[in-house]
């Protein structure tokens, strides 16, 4: 057993030091990035925001809504090719969409097929997100060499890790452009309650981040965002894009029926690892696993408009306090302290 004692933080845990800004409104500050990926040689500009891939989260219309602020859709692993399609036809730009992937036989039969048609209509996928829990198995390092083998020009994303030698790995050995980060952060996931594995996110970034940037990759930050301050922090600690997941629940364009309860309208949330993901999807929960994410009712918030107007907003506010006058430049900007109290709660 070893026992690392170094401090690990969240992103409550710090706040940025303001600093003199030659910046004078946040109309000046550039929101967009623009990347050109490690192994699939590729070239992407946008706002480097992207909604997960969860089926109470990336709809179509999602897609329609965020491809509009240059923002990225994850799309889940279930959603339907031929919706897809549908939505490109309509005029919307395939560089913002992203499809998902598990690591199984029957995931990449399913993957290729889902390819093919996409190309047999002429929309050409920029992104596959190879998606598992648990990004320490041997087996994804293998299922990446093969999708990279047969896409040699799609920019790969795979994950969750939380640590430096796996990222390396990801990136060295699974030929992966940019690594997902982030185990038990979410706040419908439950992983560090039932298995007691995880880092907290701000650290967890940090360490990825350096490992990444130091092999001329990416790192995306999946987890722990509950204020647009934290999307800002995200980019502080090095993260290139920052994927959300709860503060675009719960919106019309969010998937799923508006629930009526009292005069109050809700929407479902939960995690991909939850029963009622595993019941929806799979038929239950197996006996050999037990759920790992949570069923929650959030309060509906209308059209996601406003949500993305809040966080880019927020991330604007933070590049005029510590001048920065890109979103790229977050980082080299950052001087972060740690706090114990980050806000007055005398008002709850």
């Amino acid at each position: 057993m070893k026992l690392e004692e170094g401090i690990k933080l969240d992103f409550n845990d710090v706040l940025f030091r303001p600093k003199r800004s030659t910046l004078s409104s946040r109309k000046e500050v550039d929101v967009e990035r623009e990347y050109t990926f490690k192994y699939s040689g590729r070239k992407w500009k946008g706002v480097p925001i992207i909604s997960s891939n969860m089926d109470t989260v990336s709809s179509i219309d999602m897609f329609k809504k965020l491809s509009q602020h240059k923002m990225l859709t994850c799309f889940h692993k279930f959603i339907e090719i031929d919706d897809v399609i549908t939505c490109i036809k309509e005029g919307y730009d395939a560089q913002y969409m992203m499809l998902s992937t598990g690591i199984t036989d029957k995931d990449f039969v399913k993957l290729q097929l889902n390819i093919e048609k996409l190309r047999e209509n002429n929309i050409d996928l920029q992104f596959i997100c190879i998606d598992v829990a648990n990004g320490y198995m041997f087996k994804l390092v293998e299922f990446c060499q093969m999708v990279r083998m047969i896409f040699p020009n799609i920019t790969l994303v795979a994950g969750s890790v939380v640590s430096r030698e796996i990222t390396e790995e990801l990136i060295i050995n699974g030929r992966i452009d940019v690594v997902r980060v982030g185990i038990g952060s979410g706040a419908v996931c439950t992983t560090r309650l039932q298995t007691g594995v995880g880092i907290p996110q701000m650290s967890a970034v940090i360490e990825c981040a350096d490992a990444a940037h130091g092999l001329n990759a990416c790192i995306i930050s999946d987890g722990g965002i509950c204020h647009p301050g934290d999307v800002s922090k995200a980019y502080g600690g090095g993260a290139d894009f920052v994927m959300i997941g709860s503060m675009f629940a719960g919106h019309e364009e969010s998937p799923g029926d508006i629930i009526e309860e009292k005069g109050e309208k809700y929407k479902l949330y939960y995690g991909m690892s939850s029963d009622t993901a595993m019941n929806k999807h799979h038929g239950g929960v197996a006996s050999y696993r037990s759920s790992e994410g949570k069923t929650v009712k959030v309060p509906y918030k209308g059209s996601v408009e406003g949500t993305v107007q809040n966080i880019l907003g927020g991330v604007r506010s933070t590049c005029t306090y510590i001048g920065a006058s890109r979103v790229k430049d977050i980082h080299k900007c950052a001087t972060f302290v740690r706090v114990n109290n980050q806000v007055n709660n005398f008002y709850k």
